[in-house]
């Protein structure tokens, strides 16, 4: 994984769990977006949740569905991923939620830094 440092130079960086990784998932209504966010930063299973109303069109049971929702931008490290997808499902109201992780390429050195602190098991000295 590389690293942006301040100058722009990619240095080499490492990362708990080999990487950071933005997942994203949907809720029904802000709401259900706001207990998932806070439980998940709470439990120290994401250093960031981000959320913005979005609308969606997708296919269920044999239906073309548009409905509103609420898009969350989760950052975590790759090794939070299983208990995050863990929590994310018990949380979630959803029969079959969306729970998509995409890792980043590059990530900026200090933001990096504090992703991993924010989501350590314990809080750093």
């Amino acid at each position: 994984m590389a690293v942006k440092s301040d100058a722009g130079a990619a240095t080499a960086g490492s990362v708990e769990g080999d990487g950071v990784l933005v997942v994203l998932t949907t809720a029904a209504d802000g709401e259900a977006a706001d207990v998932m966010a806070k439980s998940l930063v709470e439990e120290r299973l994401a250093g960031c949740v981000s959320r913005t109303p979005v609308g969606s069109t997708y296919r269920w049971e044999g239906s073309v569905v548009s409905e509103p929702e609420v898009l969350m931008v989760i950052k975590t490290t790759a090794g939070r991923w299983p208990e995050l997808e863990r929590r994310i499902r018990e949380l979630h109201t959803y029969q079959t939620p969306e729970i998509v992780a995409l890792g980043a390429e590059e990530v900026e050195s200090h933001y990096l830094s504090w992703l991993i602190d924010a989501v350590a098991d314990e809080e750093p000295n």
